[in-house]
């Protein structure tokens, strides 16, 4: 029996490894089912849905010309074909609408959030931009450690 690519068949589960598990299909060929070709959801261990004996069914997903056949069991159930979403209506542009002038604008007592700090003229060349990072990076380090360390008690606190 010759084996092609999109066929079902039923098999016998052979073999279980941590990354799929062996099928013998009809006429004494085996295929391998993936553990992603398990079930529609994550599958961390491929033991909590197949033993070996099991009967299932499996749907030729490819085979190779070295004679190997890849199996998948979640493409072999059969699915009611999911209808087309209808297209959704465009949306008006931001320049479209029009703009709330009740809202305050500028002048908050919060900070502005920080853009790209090392974004700047490119002029400036890797190693000084490189610098400018380490410096930053320190800078906020030691600050986050001044903190932290005053919330626990600085370095010579006893824990109990």
């Amino acid at each position: 029996m010759s084996i092609e690519v999109g066929s079902k068949l039923q098999g016998k589960v052979t073999g279980i490894t941590n990354f799929g598990a062996f099928v013998e299909l009809p006429g004494g060929s085996t295929g391998l089912v993936h553990i992603s070709e398990v079930a529609d959801n994550y599958v961390k261990d491929i033991n909590d849905h197949l033993k070996v004996g099991d009967e299932v069914t499996v749907k030729v997903i490819n085979v190779e010309n070295d004679g190997k056949i890849g199996l998948s069991i979640k493409k072999a159930i059969d699915r009611p074909e999911r209808p087309e979403r209808p297209e959704r209506p465009d949306r008006p542009r931001s320049t479209d609408r029009p703009r709330n002038t009740d809202r305050p604008r500028g002048g908050s007592d919060r900070p502005r959030p920080r853009g790209n700090e090392f974004r700047s003229n490119n002029k400036e060349n890797f190693e000084q931009k490189m610098s400018r990072f380490l410096k930053d990076s320190e800078d906020r380090l030691s600050s986050l450690k001044r903190n932290t360390e005053s919330k626990r008690g600085g370095r010579g606190a006893k824990r109990g």
